[in-house]
């Protein structure tokens, strides 16, 4: 599922709150049926130990090697022996295309490579939903094809719900099953890349051109 909308509509937002890590003012979040919010610590830890989130930034330590980013979730949230995290390690920047740079630090990284750090820190407690927030903003056209290639592979190898906020057309007409509209908080619509791209509504056609929309040619979905 990839979420679309402009800046300042409340993608990023809808990410955290699906983590709590902000708290929203009324309604519900539900996983497997069960709402979020009223969750208490202990129950809000064993949740976001089946989630894992790429953030925007890349979000890595700058004193810590790629190994040691790479590891952080599992020393958080699981007791391993070094041996089983090194291994883990290994296994997920290979699956990211980077084996053999544990030992690099951040700073010695090009912004895509950044990017699959973050993406095999992720993956590194094999979570059942991935939540990515803009994956490849700032990343010149070979590394958007990249890691828009890893989010799909990861779905396939990993079995994974994959949510992705994103304002991106390309990118989201190439990783998407189905796509939702973001406009001034509230959803215009949600429906597969054929429906979005045939859609009437003057916002989301506009959005995909480019063009400026005139707002009282708005007709629903």
């Amino acid at each position: 599922m990839t979420i679309l909308g402009g800046s300042g509509s409340g993608k990023t937002i809808l990410l955290k709150a699906l983590l709590r890590l902000l708290v929203i003012d009324s309604g519900k979040i539900l996983f497997e049926g069960r709402d979020i919010i009223p969750m208490n610590e202990e129950d809000l830890l064993a949740l976001r130990r089946r989630v894992g989130m790429l953030f925007q930034g890349a979000a890595l330590f700058d004193s810590l090697s790629v190994a040691e980013n790479s590891a952080y979730p599992l020393r958080e949230h699981f007791k391993k022996s070094e041996e089983e995290i090194s291994a883990i390690v290994k296994q997920k920047l290979a699956l990211v295309g980077l084996p053999g740079i544990e030992e690099a630090l951040p700073n010695d990284l090009s912004g895509g490579m950044k990017k699959r750090v973050a993406l095999a820190r992720a993956i590194a407690t094999d979570p059942e939903v991935l939540l990515y927030d803009e994956p490849t903003t700032g990343l010149d056209p070979i590394n958007t094809t990249r890691i828009n290639n890893l989010i799909k592979s990861i779905q396939e190898k990993m079995k994974v719900t994959s949510i992705v906020v994103t304002h991106d057309m390309g990118s989201a007409f190439s990783i998407s099953d189905r796509l939702a509209f973001l406009y001034k908080g509230k959803i215009e619509t949600v429906g597969t890349k054929d429906q979005i791209q045939q859609s009437n509504n003057a916002l989301i056609q506009s959005f995909i051109t480019g063009e400026i929309p005139d707002e009282r040619a708005r007709r629903p979905f």
